[in-house]
């Protein structure tokens, strides 16, 4: 495949929403519109950079640029990771990981104009006088589409604790669904083909899977981002179709 071939791979942030059950941590998923791209599949809340991120990265007060740049291994505009990932979660799952005076009531319906194009990011920010807590936000993987895809993202994967004063619940537009679910009843009903997940999903589900509570597993996720995160890049062999099941080769971090 010629380089002049490969789609340009679009930012964007993901976030693995987490909480305790009585019977340990559970994590959330979304299930994507089947007219959607990834249709049917349960997914993580996220999507791409948006232009109005770029435009509030001076509420990211609780990281800098320089440090929101280094973190994520970029020359410029590290964060507007953050933002993205702070507007999708909130558009996907209502949560809003920022300070605030609005009543449940004015939250939803501000996610409700935002979702339907009445009133943009920055302005329901600025007009708000909301502070992304970005802080809550810890960075542990990066995902890149493998190359053959015509669709194709460089994905960067957040990790943060479900506010204990806010719930979570599908927008009822791109998405039809929810569930909290364990990890290990997330990959046991995947393998039973109850729950569609993709790759990058079933991965980082697996690796959540030994971890006992939401606290081991923040720890685990800031250890990651303390250590440093490699992008993954998954390959797939020649000859083979595009979504064939069991094509793409494991990157060794994984393995």
């Amino acid at each position: 495949m010629k380089p002049s071939d490969i789609a340009p791979a679009r930012p964007s942030s993901t976030v693995v929403l987490v909480r305790d059950n009585d019977d340990g941590p559970e994590v959330f998923l979304v299930r994507r519109h089947k007219a959607s791209s990834y249709g049917g599949a349960y997914v993580f809340p996220g999507g791409v950079i948006d232009p109005p991120d770029k435009l509030i990265t001076d509420r990211c007060v609780d990281i800098s640029p320089d440090a929101a740049n280094q973190r994520l291994r970029l020359g410029e505009e590290g964060a507007c990771y953050y933002s993205a990932a702070i507007r999708e979660l909130f558009e996907e799952s209502g949560v809003l990981l920022a300070d605030h005076a609005m009543s449940a009531a004015e939250l939803e319906k501000n996610r409700i104009e935002l979702n339907a194009g009445k009133i943009r990011w920055d302005e329901l920010v600025v007009g708000n006088k909301l502070t992304l807590k970005c802080s809550e936000l810890r960075y542990f993987s990066h995902w890149i589409t493998p190359d053959v895809y015509p669709k194709r993202y460089t994905t960067r994967f957040f990790l943060t604790a479900m506010p204990e004063d806010q719930y979570a619940c599908h927008d009822n537009c791109e998405l039809t669904g929810e569930v909290w679910i364990s990890p290990a009843a997330a990959l046991g009903a995947a393998a039973d083909g109850e729950l569609p997940l993709h790759f990058p999903t079933i991965k980082t589900i697996e690796q959540l899977a030994g971890l006992d509570s939401m606290s081991q597993i923040l720890d685990w996720a800031a250890d990651c981002e303390r250590a440093g995160v490699e992008a993954i890049h998954p390959v797939m062999p020649s000859g083979t179709a595009r979504g064939e099941p069991g094509v793409w080769r494991t990157p060794r971090e994984l393995l």
